[in-house]
């Protein structure tokens, strides 16, 4: 579900995310901006000040702003990023100035020796999403072709699952790096994001066109009534968290060697909007059985339709588990300024699992699967760093994440066969042979002390 639908139904979820953002900037900010506790009294209310406020009124920025558009989440995700990083560099640079009046502009030499222990990370995310399984979703078959002859009459594709455009979602990532000495690291990160949605919708026709879908075993679907199309829900989530130990072997290549989990989840649902206002029993009913899209628009209103399910739902959820190596090299740098790279990937054990309900007579009938197997995940990146402080370090930079052998929504499909007699739905195995990529920018604060 869109984190704008949530928002849009509580609105206490946005009051609790943006205060989370500013109570996560406000803890790593009281650690850098008191710069020398040990001699002076702290003086962080500035900071403080300025990241709260702009975290606020950026995140109910951000969700006026987005509201709108349909992305409330979206954009008090962003507008408190923004507004947090612009309160805590304005604090902070009040602090620095404040501190450097009370000390003289002295600066004690034994502290500049001192190597930072600990480096904490927050970063917007947004990535977009491409790949997925192919699979035919509706057909198009000529509306003077009786109802019960669809079966055996074939259609033109109308909509594939390749069609769908998910776009771009923002997410949020949390790190922590402690620095065991001037050659060991040990770095824990986190991201979500699961804002990625899309819908799709065929007909109504004129001239009239029966909209099929069409699955192993002899099930088809079709709409109700001539007034109806056929739509189809398509939506994403993404997990990972990972936990790395990067040695240097000089002093602008790091390799690196960890433990990843990452959990994708997807759903895929058919509908038939508009909801039906009668009953469609003319679809079991002799003769009416045998009337063709014209025909059944005609018919005469029967008695009144409760709320019926989707006629077909599709969950997956794969959780990889796995071993990855990689390499973190410092391209360029001159001054404060630096560009790295990161590639690193490894083999995973993917647990997937999948869940399907099929309508059939309005009836749904459920059937699922799970499996272990071999898949592999990959990554590669670019950042950019500027050090704007001591201590704090701005970051913006493009990944690209790849995931192989995962089991997508529309890949289920031609796995999930119904019978008729009795009437019942079984899947026959889980497809996790798809592959799927996850590319986008990065920006957000470093602070190290």
């Amino acid at each position: 579900m869109h984190l704008s639908k949530v928002i849009s139904k509580n609105k206490a979820w946005l009051v609790i995310i943006v205060f989370c953002l500013a109570v996560a900037l406000t803890i790593t900010s009281g650690v850098f901006a008191s710069d020398d506790r040990a001699t002076l009294p702290p003086s962080n209310s500035d900071t403080l000040i300025g990241l709260t406020l702009g975290g606020l009124l950026g995140g109910g920025g951000g969700t006026a702003i987005g509201s709108p558009f349909g992305h409330a989440g979206t954009g008090a995700i962003i507008g408190a990023e923004a507004g947090a990083l612009g309160g805590a560099l304005i604090g902070a640079f009040i602090c620095a100035q404040q501190q450097a009046n009370q000390r003289g502009n002295y600066i004690d030499p034994s502290r500049l020796s001192q190597p930072p222990r600990w480096t904490i990370s927050e970063e917007a995310i947004i990535f977009d999403r491409a790949g997925t399984a192919k699979c035919t979703l509706v057909e198009r078959v000529p509306g003077a072709v009786p109802f019960a002859n669809i079966p055996t009459t074939p259609g033109i594709q109308a909509l594939n699952s390749t069609d769908f455009n998910q776009g771009f979602s923002a997410g949020l990532r949390l790190g922590a790096t402690y620095h065991a000495d001037h050659q060991n690291d040990l770095s824990l990160s986190f991201f979500r994001s699961g804002n990625w949605d899309s819908t799709k919708s065929v007909g109504p026709d004129n001239p009239l066109n029966w909209l099929v879908m069409r699955a192993p075993g002899g099930f088809f679907q079709t709409q109700d009534f001539a007034y109806q199309s056929m739509q189809w829900d398509y939506s994403t989530e993404l997990y990972n968290a990972e936990l790395n130990v990067q040695h240097k072997i000089s002093n602008r290549i790091n390799i690196l060697v960890g433990f990843r989990w990452l959990q994708l989840h997807e759903n895929l649902q058919g509908t038939i909007p508009p909801a039906d206002i009668f009953q469609p029993t003319w679809k079991s009913t002799n003769p009416y059985y045998y009337y063709n899209l014209f025909q059944v628009a005609q018919l005469s209103p029967g008695q009144p339709a409760p709320a019926y399910p989707p006629f077909w739902n599709t969950s997956t959820t794969n959780n990889l588990y796995g071993f990855q190596i990689g390499v973190d090299g410092k391209i360029f740098e001159r001054g404060h300024f630096s560009i790295s790279g990161l590639i690193k990937g490894g083999p995973y054990l993917n647990h997937a699992s999948e869940l399907t309900g099929v309508s059939i007579a309005k009836t749904v009938y459920e059937s699922g699967a799970s499996a272990n197997h071999a898949a592999f995940v990959g990554e590669g990146g670019l950042q950019c760093k500027y050090q704007v402080a001591s201590g704090i370090t701005l970051k913006l930079g493009y990944e690209v994440l790849w995931l192989a052998g995962v089991a997508l929504a529309p890949g289920q499909i031609r796995e999930t066969y119904s019978i008729s007699s009795p009437t019942s739905v079984y899947t026959h195995d889980i497809n996790s042979g798809s592959n799927v990529l996850f590319h986008g920018v990065t920006a957000g604060l470093e602070f190290s002390f």
